[in-house]
């Protein structure tokens, strides 16, 4: 990987919110991972050791049923951080976080990131906001997969990724798809497909590319805009779309 293609911690958006003073205390502790499609992270109830500063790549939080199935109740990228449970008190996830899209992130031990937090300044209020958008984003998830079709849900999860991406194109699987949305396969592909004849994607071979984002948000539900309006009131920080 050659240097002009190397993320910098400023890549994340809380990140480069931070001030200067506490960006001189934190970046000397952060470590760059590459984060590979499909990797677990976290398993519920594993220990948490570091937080996770997505710079380009897309991790989804989802909660595993007894028999195996699983459902993504939010997802995490260049706008947050993954590891909101340690500075809530916790030491673990009651989720498994998964890597959507692959790319990089930053991460921090805990210590470091707790001894900041004990400092009750920036990166504290931060959090707090960011972890009341991420309750929003997950209520609203609740109730689009109890009232609103397999292709809404489709849109307002293709919708959030693109939030969190410089570009226009996922790797995906049917069955990841299908298990991101906790649906049958057979249901995300005929979604897909439709989605594909109306012109706002084209899907092939496991690859998702946006073509027409104005699109998409019509055919999405109210989900995708409730989650959007309120996370730009709570993280101001975020580039205007």
């Amino acid at each position: 990987m050659s240097t002009k293609t190397i993320p910098q911690p400023q890549h994340n958006h809380l990140l480069a919110a931070l001030p200067p003073e506490v960006q001189a205390r934190l970046f000397p502790h952060l470590e760059l991972v590459s984060l590979q499609l499909n990797s677990v992270m976290y398993e519920s109830g594993s220990p948490m050791r570091h937080v996770y500063f997505p710079t380009d790549a897309i991790v989804s939080l989802q909660y595993i049923m007894k028999n195996g199935a699983s459902t993504a109740i939010m997802l995490v990228g260049n706008e947050g951080l993954l590891g909101i449970s340690l500075f809530m008190g916790g030491a673990s996830t009651p989720n498994r976080s998964l890597v959507q899209n692959a790319g990089y992130a930053y991460r921090l031990p805990r210590f470091h990131v707790k001894d900041e937090l004990n400092r009750n300044g920036q990166l504290l209020q931060l959090m707090l906001r960011y972890t009341q958008a991420l309750i929003t984003q997950v209520a609203q998830t609740a109730v689009c997969n109890r009232h609103h079709s397999i292709d809404q849900q489709l849109c307002r999860w293709l919708l959030l990724s693109m939030d969190r991406l410089t570009h226009n194109n996922l790797a995906m699987t049917q069955e990841f798809m299908g298990n991101m949305l906790g649906v049958r396969r057979e249901g995300v592909t005929r979604a897909a497909l439709k989605l594909q004849k109306q012109g706002a994607i084209t899907y092939s071979r496991g690859n998702i590319k946006v073509l027409d984002r104005i699109q998409l948000e019509a055919l999405s539900c109210e989900c995708y805009e409730v989650v959007k309006k309120e996370t730009k009131l709570l993280l101001p920080y975020l580039p205007q779309r």
